[in-house]
C-alpha cells in the first residue's frame, strides 16, 4: 500500500482525514472508478496557466539525446511483473548494454487488453482509500518503489505507465485525469524516472488541454522524470510538443512486421525539424529481438522491446553497436530527413558534430538495388573529397568519394556511414 502517504490504516484519525476528502469529491456512477472519476475537469490553476501555454512548460532538463532503455509491452504485453522487471535490469548490466546508454526500464500497460489478462498487470483497477494508485500484489509483491530502488542500485532508471484519461487503454486501471496532482507525487514518491501517458478514456478535451496538466503536476512533485507523450498523433503532437513532453509519439503502435516499421519511418519524418534536444519524435519502440522480421529489416529508436534475458547474438550485433548508438546519440540533436527518393530507394541524412554527416542508404525493394547518395543532395560541396566510415561493418572505406557514393543493397536492406570532407 505504499505511497499512500496519510493512509495508514492503523492510525484512526488520519482514516477519518481521509474519509472525510473522499465526501469533498462527487461520486461516480461507475463504481469501479469512483473515487477517480469524481475530479472536476478543470480548476483555477489550470485555467490560469492556461494562457500561458506557449512558454515552455518542461524545464527538468531530460532528453537532452533520444532516451535509450527497455519498454516492456513489446514482448510481454500485460504480463509483466516484478521478477521480470528485476531480470531485466540484472541482463542490462550483464550484456553491458547498460553501460552503451540502454538505461530505462519501463513498466509498460496499454490497449487492445482484455480483462483476464488484468491480473499481471501493474495496478489495480480500484484505488487506495485516498484515491491513490495502488500496485498488485500479485504482480509486485514488493511495491512499486522497492522494485525503483533495485533498479536504482544497479545505476538504471525505472519508468511507468498511466493515462491522460479515466482509464488506463486497457481498462484494467485508472487514468490520471482529474488526479494529475496526487499520481504525480505518487510517482515521485516511488523513484519514478519516466511517464509514459496515454490518450485513452478521456474526457472529449483536446490532448494540448490535458497533457500540460501532468506536465506542471511532474514539475510540482519536485523529481524530474521524463514525459513521453502518447496521443498516437491525433493533434500533431510534434507541433506544440516541445513545451509539455520530452518526447511525443506521432503513430499509433507498432507492430513486428515489416510495413508498421516502415510507416512510422514516414510519418516521422515529416515532422523531423521539431525534434531537438529535450524533446525528440517517437515511433515507438525496437522490434528487434522479437522474430517477425528478418534481421536486415529492423530499424527503429532505441527503446528494446524483446527479452532482454534471452537475445540471440544476432540481436546483441544489432542494438549494441556502438557507432550506431554514436549518431543516435549526437549532442547535435537533429533528426535525419529523406534527401532523395527514386522508387524503392531512397537516401537519408543528417547532420553531426564535428562538421560530418549521417547516411542512411535505404533499399524498400524486393530485390536487390544500386543506391546513390549525392553530395548536392546532402550538404556537401560537390568536389569535396569525403572519408566514409562503414557502421555496420565497423570500417573506414580505402575509397576517397567525390561528388557521390554508392552502395549495392539486399531487399530491405540499408547502410550507414558517416562521412567527413577531407578535401
Amino acid at each position: 500500500m505504499e505511497g499512500r502517504g496519510c493512509c495508514v490504516v492503523v492510525v484512526v484519525l488520519v482514516l477519518m482525514l481521509c474519509f472525510l476528502s473522499l465526501m469533498m469529491v462527487s461520486v461516480s456512477a461507475t463504481s469501479t472508478s469512483t473515487t477517480r472519476m469524481s475530479a472536476t475537469k478543470k480548476n483555477s490553476e489550470y485555467e490560469y496557466h492556461m494562457e500561458k501555454l506557449r512558454i515552455n512548460l518542461l524545464v527538468n532538463g531530460l532528453g537532452l539525446t533520444p532516451p535509450m532503455g527497455w519498454n516492456s509491452w513489446n514482448h510481454f504485453n500485460c504480463k509483466i511483473d516484478e521478477k521480470t522487471i528485476k531480470e531485466t535490469a540484472d541482463a542490462l548490466i550483464s550484456t553491458g548494454l547498460a553501460k552503451l546508454g540502454y538505461t530505462y526500464i519501463n513498466i509498460d500497460k496499454h490497449r487492445h487488453l482484455n480483462f483476464l489478462m488484468e491480473k499481471l498487470c501493474w495496478g489495480l483497477l480500484v484505488v487506495g482509500i485516498c484515491g491513490n494508485l495502488v500496485p498488485k500484489k500479485s504482480a509486485f509483491p514488493s511495491g512499486i518503489k522497492a522494485v525503483a530502488d533495485y533498479v536504482h542500485s544497479k545505476g538504471l532508471k525505472l519508468g511507468i505507465y498511466s493515462d491522460a484519461g479515466y482509464y488506463t487503454c486497457s481498462r484494467t486501471m485508472p487514468g490520471s485525469l482529474g488526479h494529475e496532482d496526487q499520481d504525480a507525487k505518487n510517482f515521485a514518491s516511488w523513484g519514478i524516472d519516466y511517464l509514459k501517458y496515454d490518450n485513452c478514456y478521456n474526457d472529449g478535451s483536446k490532448p494540448i488541454d490535458r497533457y500540460p496538466v501532468m506536465t506542471r503536476a511532474l514539475m510540482k512533485a519536485g523529481r524530474p522524470i521524463f514525459l513521453s507523450l502518447c496521443e498516437w498523433g491525433d493533434m500533431h503532437p510534434a507541433l506544440w510538443g516541445f513545451n509539455v513532453g520530452n518526447s511525443w509519439r506521432a503513430t499509433n503502435d507498432i507492430s513486428d512486421n515489416w510495413q508498421s516499421m516502415v510507416s512510422r519511418i514516414d510519418m516521422n519524418e515529416v515532422y523531423a525539424d521539431f525534434a531537438r534536444p529535450g524533446g525528440w519524435n517517437d515511433p515507438d519502440m525496437l522490434e528487434v529481438g522479437n522474430g517477425g522480421m528478418k534481421n536486415d529489416e529492423y530499424i527503429a529508436p532505441l527503446l528494446l522491446g524483446c527479452d532482454m534475458r534471452n537475445m540471440t547474438k544476432e540481436t546483441m550485433d544489432i542494438v549494441a553497436n556502438q557507432e550506431v548508438i554514436a549518431v543516435n546519440q549526437d549532442p547535435l540533436g537533429v533528426q535525419a530527413k529523406k534527401v532523395r527518393m527514386e522508387g524503392n530507394h531512397e537516401v537519408w541524412a543528417g547532420p553531426l558534430t564535428g562538421y560530418r554527416i549521417a547516411l542512411l542508404l535505404f533499399n524498400r525493394g524486393s530485390g536487390p538495388a544500386l543506391v546513390t547518395a549525392h553530395w548536392d543532395d546532402i550538404g556537401i560541396p560537390p568536389n569535396s573529397v569525403v572519408e566514409a566510415r562503414d557502421l555496420w561493418e565497423h570500417e573506414t572505406l580505402k575509397t576517397r568519394f567525390v561528388g557521390n557514393l554508392t552502395a549495392t543493397m539486399a531487399s530491405h536492406a540499408c547502410k550507414m556511414y558517416v562521412l567527413k570532407p577531407i578535401a
